[in-house]
């Protein structure tokens, strides 16, 4: 089985979704929505990682100058989605929890650091700050 289709089933699994095309729709549109997001060295890392076919669909996007704020990152996939925003977050958690494995942890926590908090429980890890 090719990386992609390992991707894809996962994403499949973890989204609970019933049709290979669905779980490929949201795995597009959730990757072009992070790629909007991602900047300099862990947008490159990233996709590296990523199999050709989703890298593709990842390092087409033009980055923004700096990433939006979770909620506005949910919203986004709700638009390319076409879909309300509670189907948006379980859409980018199914794939993001899925890039987490397939990248690794550190690579994870790379991306973490450079978005905006609000992104870890999008990720499936716990949003945990540093109390002052």
């Amino acid at each position: 089985m090719t990386r992609y289709r390992l991707l894809l089933q996962q994403v499949r699994t973890l989204g609970r979704y019933t049709t290979d095309e669905e779980a490929e729709r949201v795995l597009h549109a959730v990757l072009a929505v992070l790629g909007s997001q991602l900047t300099g060295e862990e947008r490159c890392d990233l996709a590296a990682a990523l199999p050709e076919r989703a890298r593709t669909v990842f390092a087409t996007q033009i980055p923004l100058p700096r990433p939006v704020a979770a909620p506005a990152f949910v919203e986004a996939v709700a638009r390319a989605l076409n879909t309300s925003l509670t189907a948006a977050r379980w859409d980018a958690s199914s794939v993001l929890a899925a890039l987490t494995d397939l990248a690794g942890d550190p690579l994870t926590d790379r991306l973490l650091a450079d978005l905006p908090r609000g992104y870890a429980l999008l990720f499936g890890r716990a949003d945990l700050t540093v109390a002052a």
